[in-house]
Parts: structure tokens; sequence; C-alpha cells
């Protein structure tokens, strides 16, 4: 039998009670396990009062902060389900996941209190709590509700296959799905993580991805509390900040999106004393080969690659450190107690999971493990396609390299067919990324009328001189891609539309980039 997610809080709490468990640079807080458990239990109680029951649901609506933690522990005691919402949402799509979900309260912080002032009246059972002061007379303050709740902890009865969470997907593709997790799945999830990145008592972790998204709350913040080891929280990334807060507070471990490693890079680190950090986790994106180098020599960290997907938890595979450069570019091999196959796609319907292609040939990714979801909230049909034959289907395009290791090409619906030729973005894209001028990039396809599609490259310039032509020959001059995979067109932007992951959203681009820029 499996503890709960409140169960196991409790028991970190019992064992390290007098431990620094969250550091909040933010707010202000520093805060003992023991102390930490106190304010949980206040809210546990303070939703109940609310009338918050077994199988309910919680909104946040939070940066990264003290308060969210809490509220992650204090609905897994009571058995409400928790649901993390994306803060860089807009008002409609909030109101599209408060309408799915219907949550019996809303936890916000003041920044994020336009959003909420512009929808609340469509939701008038909704309780809405700040955390912050506020004088919006919709509005109860966090801090007023919980001051007199008991202390005690709730024993409520909850069991390991209870739904804990409801955590929507990102949407790369249109509208988010509401995936459904058991607290057994994630303890699953969480000894797993704790195992890839050797987590203890004694590491202080850094969370500066969101924690409303699984990469950063599952495989990091969750796995940390587990293990009794610190958590510090910034309120968001900012390169700068994550640099000083790893020297003041002697960080050991963080886990960063793609991006967000390259944000840091481009920083001046022989200002800052890193020696502290060992352990550093990407995923949510694949990482270019020549940015694992350049912050394994430029950080001199340990790095470990978690490829996966919210359905799953999300880790569903690891490449380990000592693999990072001798099998750079691969996404690893499964975790423990997960299958990952890679089949034949299937254009009429749900790829066949028996239908298994040789190591080598490039076909969708589908996996089956302990930690999958019980499916998506209100949306049966969707369930039954994604977890065909019970494996979940990715829509990711990859394939296993003789050795077993997985790569990842790229997403189905991304595949660019240029000419009746198969080009797949990411080998485009790292191509480019080893250009010493490029600071991003994202390739896709767009319609031609000769060749069916084209390639076409979207780029962040590092160097504001770069030109179309010069990237073009700089390819020319390459080993690394067949002329037919060379972008036809090159268009510049400022920045490329990601989601709260790191993965870029191309279907934004493709609704939005100019087509006034450099061509061929």
């Amino acid at each position: 039998m499996y503890v709960t997610i409140g169960e196991l809080f409790e028991q970190t709490v019992s064992k390290y009670k007098n431990k620094e468990a969250i550091v909040d640079k933010t707010r202000g807080v520093r805060s003992t396990f023991e102390e930490w458990n106190i304010e949980v239990n206040q809210l546990a109680h303070a939703m109940l009062a609310s009338g918050v029951r077994k199988g309910d649901r919680v909104s946040t609506l939070l940066f990264n902060c003290f308060e969210l933690g809490s509220a992650y522990f204090a609905a897994a005691k009571i058995g409400a389900i928790i649901n993390p919402i994306n803060f860089r949402l807009k008002p409609d799509e909030i109101s599209y996941i408060l309408m799915d979900a219907a949550p019996k309260i809303v936890i916000y912080e003041k920044e994020l209190e336009e959003q909420i002032t512009k929808i609340h009246d469509r939701f008038p059972t909704i309780l809405f709590w700040s955390i912050d002061e506020t004088t919006s007379p919709y509005a109860s303050s966090y801090q007023d509700i919980i001051k007199y709740s008991p202390t005690t902890n709730p024993n409520c009865e909850i069991s390991e296959n209870d739904t804990y969470a409801i955590m929507y997907t990102s949407g790369t593709t249109g509208r988010p799905k509401g995936v459904m997790h058991r607290h057994r799945d994630m303890i699953e999830q969480s000894l797993i993580c704790i195992n890839a990145l050797q987590i203890t008592s004694k590491d202080i972790g850094l969370v500066t991805a969101p924690m409303f998204h699984c990469a950063e709350l599952h495989c990091s913040f969750l796995p940390r509390v587990h293990s009794g080891a610190t958590n510090v929280i910034l309120h968001h990334f900012d390169a700068q900040q994550v640099l000083e807060t790893i020297e003041n507070e002697k960080i050991t471990m963080l886990f960063a999106a793609p991006t967000m490693w390259n944000m840091l890079l481009q920083e001046e680190l022989g200002q800052y004393e890193l020696s502290s950090l060992q352990v550093g986790l990407y995923g949510a994106a694949p990482m270019a080969p020549v940015l694992v180098k350049a912050c394994k020599e430029k950080l001199g960290i340990e790095l470990v690659q978690a490829y996966g997907m919210t359905e799953m938890g999300p880790a569903i595979a690891f490449l380990e450190t000592d693999e990072q450069l001798s099998k750079a570019g691969s996404a690893g091999r499964a975790c423990f107690n997960h299958e990952i196959r890679v089949v034949k796609p299937n254009e009429e319907g749900p790829s066949d999971p028996d239908d298994i292609l040789p190591s080598g040939e490039i076909g969708e990714i589908i996996v089956k493990g302990p930690c999958m979801m019980i499916g998506y909230y209100n949306r049966e049909e969707a369930t039954e396609e994604a977890m065909y034959k019970g494996w979940y289907h990715s829509g990711d395009l990859g394939y296993f390299d003789e050795d077993g290791y997985l790569f990842v090409a790229d997403r189905v619906d991304d595949m660019v067919i240029s000419g009746g030729e198969n080009v797949y973005p990411r080998e485009v894209e790292d191509a480019l990324y080893e250009h010493e001028g490029i600071l991003d990039v994202a390739v896709l396809g767009e319609p031609d009328e000769f060749w069916g599609e084209r390639v076409i490259a979207v780029i962040v310039k590092k160097d504001q001189q770069i030109t179309g032509e010069q990237l073009d020959q700089f390819l020319k001059n390459s080993d690394k891609l067949a002329p037919f995979k060379r972008p036809r067109r090159y268009v510049f932007v400022n920045e490329l539309p990601r989601n709260a992951s790191g993965k870029i959203q191309k279907y934004l681009l493709r609704e939005t980039m100019s087509h006034d820029k450099f061509q061929f």
C-alpha cells in the first residue's frame, strides 16, 4: 500500500521537523518543516470550513511562492484536487479552465488580480482568496482566513488511488486538456526522480521554473520534500537573480528548461561563486548538443535530462550524467517500471502498440508505466484515443539507436514534408544552433505550390549583424544537413513564443509570423 502525498509530507515533517524546509526569497519566508506544517494544516482546515470536500477542486493562479507549496499539501491532506493554473494565461483562457475544472476556491496573488477581476463575475459560486492585501469586493484575505484555523492534522481518509491533481496541458496545439493524476502516480514519480538525481536531505534545490508545471513540481519540488531537502523559491525566472541565489543560498541542484540554461550562459558567470551547484536537470524541450557542452564547460556541473509529458507525470526517460556527451541529443532510456516503444504512425487513428519499428526507424513514441494519467478530465473520447490499448500515445516522433537510447525527432504535427521527403525540424534546429550568432531558433514548414511545403527558420539573433544569406552559407559549408533540409526562408524575431514548460508554440508562430522578412 502506498502513502498519499499528504502522508508523505507528514512523514518528512516527523523526520526533519527542525530542518529548514522552504525559503521564499520574494516573500521573505524562511520556514522549517514543522513551521511549514502548521500553515499547511491551517490552510487545510480553512478549506474544510469553506465547504471543500474530498474530490472538490482547488485552483491556484500564482507565481512561485510559499503559499503555492502550502496549498499543494493542504489540498492533498483533505483529498481535494489541486489545479495549478498557468499564470501567463489571458482572462478568457483562465475562464475556460475554471469552467472546465469548476473549483470551489481560487487562490491568487495581487500581480494577477487584473486577470481575475475581468472574469470573477462569471463564477458567482467560486471563493476567491488573495495571498496579498486586496480591496477587491469579490476577494477574501488568505492570511485572515487561515489565521485562527486549527494547527492540527485534519486526519481525512484519503486513498492512494484518489485523484490528487488536474494539471492542464500547455496547449502547444490549442485548447488545453485537464490531465488527472492519482496520489500513487506521483509517489512513484517522486521515487524515480529521487533515484535519478540522487537527492538527499542535504540538498538545497532552487525552484525557478514555474511550479504550476509538472516538470518543476513533480521532478524537483516534490522529490526534495520527499527527501527532506530544502526548496528555495524564486518568484519567477531571472538569470541574474538565479545566479545570485545559487551563490548566496549554496544551491546544489536546479531544474531549468533549455531556453533558461541558454539565458544563464549569456551572463558573466565569472562574477558569481557557483561551486555549490552540482546537478542541473533539464527537460520539457530538447537541448541542442552544443548547449549541453556549453553548460558542462562553463558551469562545471553534472547534467541529467528528463524526457516526458504531463500525461505521464512527466518523466518517462532519463539521460544520465556520464551519457551527456557520448549520447548527446538523446532523451536517454526508460526510467524504472516504464516501457517505451516506437511504432508505425497511423494517419487514420491511434498507432497500434504492436506495430513496432526496428532501431533507427522513426515512428511515434508510445509509453506505459505506473505514473500514467487516469485520463483527461471531462474528455472521454480524447482519453480513449490517447490511451489506446493501454499505452499513452505521445504524438512525438522518435527512434531508438542500436544501444537502446531514445532520440526524439519531433512532434508528428511539426514534421515538414517537402518534395516527398520528411524533414524533422529538430535536426535543422540543432544544425543552426552550431552557429555562434544564434540565440534561439524554431524550424517549421509553410505551404509551397511546387514542393508542397518548404522549410523556414525563425531566429532570435545573438549577433545582430547576422543575415539569412550567411546562415544559408553556414549550412552549405556544414556536413550536418542534406540540401533539401536547408531553410528556404529566414525570419528574424525578438523572441519565440514558448509555453510554461519551455516548448516553442509553433502554432502561434504559424498564426502570427510576419511574411516580409528575409526570403530566398
